[in-house]
């Protein structure tokens, strides 16, 4: 993900995908393909909605105090109308869903995002 130039947000998203496919390989052992499916479906719901955001974060183009934060606020409300999205999609569209593997990777999946802050930010490191 070259055009995530956030490092925080480019090292947060990559702990998501690796709990999104280790909770769904975990799924498929404990709860079988649907509950494997729906883990995985509920944690790249918040996979995708953090990549939009990182990425209109990443563009962001403006020096002043003001346009840092109206860019950090357009991309969270536009994270939340995707996040809404793709829920609905989701339970919409497979009808097999299994709402507490779906619903509980997603939240430890925010949970994840929210680590952001821990990390060190020095950009020059991503590569």
């Amino acid at each position: 993900m070259p055009w995530i130039r956030n490092k925080p947000l480019h090292v947060v998203i990559r702990w998501q995908v690796l709990f999104t496919v280790f909770i769904a390989l975990v799924f498929w052992g404990v709860l079988g393909l649907h509950g494997a499916i729906s883990g995985f479906l509920g944690g790249m719901v918040n996979v995708v909605s953090s990549t939009v955001y990182a990425f209109i974060i990443s563009h962001h183009k403006g020096f002043t105090a003001g346009g840092a934060i109206r860019t950090a606020l357009r991309a969270e409300a536009i994270k939340i109308v995707v996040i809404i999205a793709l829920l609905w999609t989701v339970f919409v569209v497979y009808k097999e869903v299994n709402a507490s593997a779906f619903i509980g990777v997603f939240i430890i999946t925010v949970i994840i995002f929210s680590m952001a802050l821990f990390v060190p930010d020095n950009t020059k490191d991503i590569k």
